[in-house]
């Protein structure tokens, strides 16, 4: 998606350096799939305490030994 932002330039600038990406687009995208992988992190994070289980489930018995 194409769109116009303004976006503070020294900003970019740092994002561009402590990223090692070489373009202004590349950072954007990546400090966007960054922001919403904290915020999963952050919602998971939420849930905890709140789950209950069954009485004798057994998480380790639902992988498989390849």
């Amino acid at each position: 998606m194409r769109t116009n932002v303004l976006l503070d330039n020294e900003l970019i600038r740092e994002a561009v350096r402590l990223s090692g990406l070489t373009s202004e687009n590349d950072a954007v995208a990546f400090a966007l799939k960054e922001f919403a992988a904290a915020r999963k992190r952050l919602n998971l994070l939420e849930l905890a305490g709140k789950i209950k289980f069954q009485t004798g489930y057994d998480h380790k018995a639902m992988r498989k030994d390849k």
